[in-house]
């Protein structure tokens, strides 16, 4: 059986909240990777790590919403993000109220976009909701916050190419990047040079997607997955 909640009946989800009491939650953005990646990366490394990690925990997973906050990219191509963060707070918030009243009692926030304002917000939310010390409690992680992960996170560069080959690799197409200009090997990676459109790696912020190797990917997802399952914990129960 699927663990895609939009995909289930009534009674198939009835039938994994008695065994596990969890819902993964992932989040990301429309949100422009430069040429050689799709927009929806943050949602769909999200949604495919939260499968991978319920599939290790249990519970189920919510569809992704695909909106975010942060990150100095708004005015990219094809980038839909929000200005802040008070839409996206009463969205998660009403989305919360609900699975707790279905019986859920953990509630995975996961974001693919790890924007400064978007990790704090999803993180104030979890807190101002667990505060109340209700039945269901709110985790809030992003995909930055793998420590152990084999390659360090990054905005489209090699994490992201990687990481997402692991779930679409038809959707990653090196041959859309242009040859590397003199002197960028000796530049800073997250600086604001690659801001600038005419920049052969425009909108990267990170190791250089051009060192990726295919087959890195299925060890760089394993070990995102095994530390997404980790952090969630003890399954909640039924009698939780």
């Amino acid at each position: 059986m699927t663990r895609q909640l939009e995909l289930l009946r009534p009674g198939q989800i009835s039938a994994e909240m008695a065994r596990c009491r969890r819902v993964w939650l992932p989040l990301g953005t429309i949100e422009y990777h430069s040429h050689h990646l799709p927009v929806g990366l943050d949602g769909l490394q999200a949604h495919g790590l939260c499968l991978d990690a319920a599939d290790i925990a249990g519970g189920l997973v919510y569809p992704p919403l695909w909106w975010g906050t942060g990150g100095g990219h708004g005015a990219y191509p094809w980038t839909v993000m929000m200005p802040g963060e008070t839409e996206l707070f009463a969205l998660l918030w009403q989305t919360l109220t609900r699975l707790q009243a279905f019986g859920v009692r953990q509630v995975v926030l996961f974001t693919g976009h790890f924007a400064d304002e978007q990790l704090k917000m999803i993180a104030g939310l979890a807190s101002d909701w667990n505060a109340q010390d209700g039945p269901l409690t709110a985790l809030a992680l992003g995909v930055n916050g793998n420590s152990e992960a084999p390659l360090p996170p990054d905005h489209a560069g090699r994490f992201e190419t990687t990481l997402l080959a692991a779930f679409q690799p038809q959707a990653v197409d090196m041959s859309q990047l242009p040859p590397a200009n003199t002197g960028e090997a000796d530049e800073d990676p997250f600086g604001p040079q690659r801001h600038a459109p005419g920049h052969s790696l425009h909108g990267i912020f990170g190791a250089d997607p051009r060192a990726f190797r295919p087959e890195e990917a299925p060890a760089l997802r394993r070990s995102m997955a095994v530390w997404l399952a980790e952090q969630a914990g003890p399954v909640p129960s039924a009698a939780a």
